[in-house]
């Protein structure tokens, strides 16, 4: 058996109506003439679809486009079709109308009605149309309307309670009921002429954009794990930030990712004094370091999340780290979790803004190291959009890593969003409390079919200075959304429990 979905033509129109005749034998609806479907398809020939089952055309599906305004007041099928002269139909339009599905009774064991509907919605994509909206019968209805009004009834439809096979079919296939229309089809006892208005919502549709085709929008990702090393001053060091920021830029990268104190070697020439007055002599270097890597953001092209570095702000210690944008801005986060060893050894404190930073390539949040570990914080930046967690890390163990990295995965998934952790390897002798380091850099995604089994997009060697690159499809994150195997964000008890920021 052959089976093709395909646009409809003219020559297509004997088949086409042998297939209505039986569709509607005994039902409400009329047979389309030939030259309703001629004008279909010369007004919009993308739109008028149809399946081809070994040569013989078996199943049709008609739509014009509309304006949101013309579609969401109250309107009959009439009004709808301008009494099948399709006047209605506007190029500029935002909504796709179906106003015709049917499938030959003699094939609708092959769900080719459900082939028509993927189709339709890939090309609602292609459009760039914000949805795609119908009036359905409600043909079960009339054997219930003594007893149910037709919301009760198609309440009762969407708990399964009973089964109607145009709303139920409807509902399978993402559409929800938008309003109850009255007097839709006259003529429908079996619906008791009432209809409802069901919409698609088209989740990638950019009201900004006209054009027809959608397109990917894929972010690459540059993480350096940090090889940490002796310099011989501060300008040895912006080299080495410059190699890797050369490196990412030359693979097209959007993103570069360095390592929670990668700045840390510069604290070598005070070792001599108490751990505290040694990281506010490094604090001195922060805003001259975080220019220079903007000036790198802008000269490489690429968004740069500076690690973390250490920030003196009213006699108080923070661990900051700067996203440099390469328009030349640059946003900051304040570490809000301190762990016990930067309040012993720093006396460092934390920040008290949590919020996502909007990007050209999206909405992305920052946590640093421990942050990342507490869960309310990704769901809160994951309520306010964000669509990539970057998280600057420094462990010295392999416990300390593995506390990061599991928890890193974890919220990957509850968020369902990406997270790239980026960490520093090697050993930095004459640096108080940065003597070893321990690392295994990786992108993390939510676990579902349309990501690695694993949920790990990429992962570094561990303990070796090098680069990995990983592509993100954020596109992805939208569908799991909607229509993942499991929705843990639309999921959640919100009646019950709720996660909220107090500041």
């Amino acid at each position: 058996m052959n089976i093709e979905v395909r646009q409809l033509n003219i020559n297509d129109y004997h088949d086409l109506k042998n297939s209505m005749i039986e569709a509607y034998h005994g039902s409400a609806g009329g047979i389309w003439t030939k030259t309703n479907i001629s004008d279909l398809i010369n007004i919009f020939p993308e739109g008028q679809l149809c399946v081809e089952v070994d040569g013989k055309v078996v199943a049709c599906a008609l739509a014009i486009i509309t304006n949101s305004k013309d579609v969401y007041s109250g309107h009959t099928y009439k009004e709808i079709i301008d009494n099948g002269k399709f006047t209605t139909h506007s190029p500029e339009g935002n909504i796709l109308y179906g106003i015709e599905v049917f499938v030959h009774p003699e094939y609708r064991s092959l769900r080719l009605g459900r082939r028509l509907y993927d189709a339709r919605k890939e090309m609602c994509e292609e459009m760039n149309l914000k949805s795609i909206v119908a009036g359905g019968r409600i043909p079960k209805y009339h054997e219930h309307s003594d007893t149910l009004s037709p919301r009760q009834y198609i309440q009762k439809v969407k708990q399964k309670e009973i089964y109607d096979p145009t709303l139920t079919f409807q509902l399978s296939n993402d559409f929800h009921v938008r309003k109850i229309l009255k007097n839709y089809l006259p003529g429908d006892e079996e619906s008791r002429e009432y209809a409802t208005l069901l919409e698609w919502n088209n989740i990638y549709y950019d009201a900004d954009t006209k054009a027809g085709s959608q397109s990917k929008q894929t972010i690459r990702l540059g993480l350096v794990q940090w090889q940490m090393r002796a310099f011989n001053d501060i300008e040895a060091f912006y080299d080495q930030v410059e190699f890797f920021v050369d490196a990412v830029s030359g693979y097209n990268a959007d993103f570069a990712v360095f390592p929670e104190f990668f700045n840390t070697p510069l604290m070598g020439p005070f070792n001599h004094l108490p751990e505290r007055e040694a990281m506010q002599k490094l604090a001195e270097l922060t805003d001259g370091i975080r220019e220079r890597i903007q000036q790198l953001a802008v000269s490489y092209n690429v968004n740069i999340i500076s690690g973390s570095m250490p920030l003196t702000d009213n006699d108080k210690l923070y661990n900051v780290s700067y996203l440099c944008h390469r328009n030349g801005s640059y946003d900051e986060y304040r570490k809000v979790h301190i762990t016990p060893n930067e309040v012993k050894y720093y006396g460092m404190y934390g920040g008290d803004k949590v919020k996502v930073f909007d990007t050209d390539c999206g909405k992305v949040g920052i946590l640093i190291c421990y942050d990342v570990e507490f869960p309310e914080l990704s769901r809160i930046l994951a309520d306010q959009g964000m669509q990539i967690l970057f998280v600057p890390f420094l462990t010295d163990t392999q416990n300390g890593y593995t506390r990061v990295r599991s928890c890193a995965q974890a919220r990957a998934i509850e968020n369902e969003c990406y997270v790239a952790i980026a960490g520093s390897v090697g050993n930095l002798p004459k640096v108080n409390n940065m003597d070893i380091q321990y690392a295994q850099s990786a992108v993390f995604t939510p676990s579902d079919f349309a990501f690695p089994t694993n949920g790990v997009k990429a992962e570094a060697t561990p303990n070796t200075e090098m680069l990995i690159l990983a592509d993100v499809d954020l596109f992805l994150l939208k569908e799991i959304h909607e229509y993942g195997t499991v929705k843990t964000m639309k999921d959640r008890r919100k009646d019950l429990y709720q996660v909220n920021l107090l500041k």
